[in-house]
């Protein structure tokens, strides 16, 4: 589970829970993309279908993948926080 560990007090801190905040928001996305392609987070059509739920299942499906991502998600949101975490101690 991704936590946003209190670290000291000052830029650095405020950068990190930024990268971190980053990572979860990636993760949720590419959460939101899998769901929409396994189609497992699909309205049950029970307002007849059409334009209007299919539209409308991009909400739940982003609520859903948010959901993971806060819970701990796939482990991703940490690899992409370590990989920013680098290029930003790389460019100093």
């Amino acid at each position: 589970m991704i936590s946003i560990q209190s670290v000291s007090n000052g830029p650095t801190a405020s950068r990190e829970v930024q990268l971190r905040e980053r990572a979860q928001q990636l993760e949720s996305q590419f959460l939101s993309e899998m769901l929409r392609h396994s189609g497992s987070v699909k309205p049950a059509e029970s307002f007849g279908g059409g334009i209007g739920e299919e539209q409308f299942s991009s909400f739940m499906r982003e609520a859903h993948a948010a959901a993971i991502s806060r819970r701990g998600g796939v482990g991703l949101a940490q690899h992409i926080f370590t990989a920013l975490q680098g290029r930003e101690n790389a460019s100093k």
